[in-house]
């Protein structure tokens, strides 16, 4: 261990801070301008401090396509801790997504679509057009078939495969409406450049397309990119928009955070589910199925540094084991991910790597690449011990991940 880096010799390696407030989306930022000036916005955009809420994730998307200058301010969802007693206050039910208009808070994610179409104009077409309304009714469909395969303990291989064969011909609809597609979106705004972009239509469906290809392939073993190419077209045409990249999680935080939402997810142990699952317990990740785009690993990996040395004191001292040796343990998997330098850590060291691989959150603390980086380096200085206890990830609630432990952003 004697070649593990100290703290000072890694942050020579941590990239600049970049632009949060008009550089690239991103889920650290309290304010985003695209080039205004802050005294004329009259938009606060409240959504959860966790940047894992589906339907926060909508009005933020709509937002930075739309480039509409908005504040932020970051609220807890239950899930992962208590809700701010001053939000509680200005919204009695303390729902998210929220906005808040010249004084005038609009809650319900469709409501608050019809609300700034109404300010602003509708990207691609209007919430309250026919053929978003056909759009809107296919995503609730989709949505419950999926609901009731996940969530629904199926009694036999009869029933799962009803379940199954539910939710394919719900979502086979919108491959169909894909495959028609001259741009490869749902709903693509006209405008005078050669780039297309989602509109509306697109972004009433990627929260929740997005967790189900996490949440199939984690407890079913099954992907829709593999499936249906012409969604997997379109999951590949976002993944290289920053835009939609600054809001998305990874599989691993999907299918962890998702169980307490949802009420329960249920496994139907197969083949390419126990082989889906054990790459994204281990945080090997997926690869393209779960991200397609080209990066600059080297970038990404620099980037997770940044996060964790802003963080690291907390990051430390919220791991409920041995401190000394966890330490000096992340120090060894930060080495390794910029030096590709192997100083292996003791087996007794095995619980505190896992227990800080498990709680990488996506996208609140750092990209897709950066945390498979992470996780990757995390597992090449540790020698799973087959007789060591493996840290339980929370399935009733995600307290673990409460953010009142860090520093707030």
């Amino acid at each position: 261990m004697n070649k593990v880096l100290s703290w000072d010799a890694l942050s020579k390696f941590a990239i600049e801070d970049f632009d949060r407030v008009n550089g690239v989306n991103n889920s650290y930022s309290n304010l985003r301008l695209f080039g205004h000036n802050e005294k004329d916005i009259d938009l606060i955009f409240y959504r959860d401090r966790h940047s894992w809420c589906p339907y926060c994730q909508k009005i933020w998307l709509w937002l930075e396509f739309k480039r509409i200058p908005y504040k932020v301010k970051k609220i807890n969802m239950y899930c992962y801790g208590q809700k701010e007693k001053w939000y509680l206050q200005k919204v009695r039910s303390g729902k998210l997504p929220a906005i808040e208009f010249s004084g005038k808070i609009i809650t319900e994610s469709d409501h608050i679509i019809t609300f700034l179409e109404n300010e602003f104009g509708p990207l691609g077409s209007s919430l309250v057009s026919d053929d978003i309304q056909e759009v809107r009714n296919l995503e609730r469909e989709i949505f419950r078939s999926w609901c009731n395969w996940l969530c629904r303990k199926s009694l036999n291989f009869i029933d799962e495969s009803f379940s199954k064969n539910k939710f394919r011909q719900s979502i086979l609809k919108l491959e169909k409406i894909l495959s028609a597609s001259k741009t490869g979106f749902i709903d693509s705004p006209i405008n005078e450049s050669e780039t297309s972009e989602p509109g509306t239509g697109d972004i009433i469906f990627i929260p929740y397309i997005e967790r189900m290809n996490a949440s199939l392939s984690y407890y079913k073993g099954f992907n829709l990119r593999i499936n249906y190419p012409f969604i997997d077209k379109w999951l590949t045409l976002l993944e290289n928009l920053s835009t939609y990249r600054g809001t998305q999680s990874d599989f691993h935080t999907h299918s962890h955070d998702l169980p307490p939402q949802m009420g329960g997810c249920f496994k139907y142990v197969n083949d390419q589910q126990i082989y889906f699952s054990n790459l994204i317990d281990n945080g090997e990740g997926l690869g393209n199925l779960e991200f397609n785009h080209s990066t600059d690993l080297n970038y990404y990996a620099r980037f997770a540094l940044k996060r964790v040395l802003k963080h690291k004191n907390n990051i430390i001292n919220a791991n409920p084991y041995e401190k000394d040796l966890f330490e000096e343990s992340l120090r060894s998997a930060l080495t390794y991910m910029l030096t590709s330098e192997i100083n292996k850590v003791p087996n007794n060291a095995f619980l505190s790597i896992n227990y800080l691989k498990n709680r990488i959150s996506v996208p609140r603390d750092m990209p897709i690449i950066s945390a498979r980086l992470l996780r990757q380096s995390l597992n090449k200085i540790v020698s799973p011990n087959v007789n060591c206890k493996i840290d339980q990830i929370p399935d009733k609630h995600r307290y673990d991940q409460d953010p009142a432990k860090f520093i707030l952003q």
